[in-house]
């Protein structure tokens, strides 16, 4: 093979198509993306999530306490509700 090809094909005058990209397609709708119910539907969801997601949080936690005086030996674990 000659040596000024392969320069040239190296340097990116000889088998090298030019770049082109992709145009965007025209808007015809000025309305687009109306319709939000998906994304109110993706937050009700993750606010539910949250929600129950602290709940258990908070049940683990206080199981975890009330394992924990368990285990230390007392017999008084019971959390007393005042009036």
């Amino acid at each position: 093979m000659n040596l000024w090809l392969v320069l040239a094909r190296v340097n990116g005058k000889i088998g090298r198509r030019p770049m082109t990209f992709p145009q965007p397609a025209p808007m015809t709708d000025p309305d687009h993306g109306g319709n939000r119910r998906g994304a109110i539907a993706g937050l009700a969801i993750a606010v539910v999530l949250l929600i129950v997601g602290l709940w258990l949080a908070h049940e683990l936690s206080a199981t975890s306490k009330m394992q924990d005086c368990l285990m230390s030996g007392r017999t008084n674990c019971n959390v007393i509700p005042t009036r």
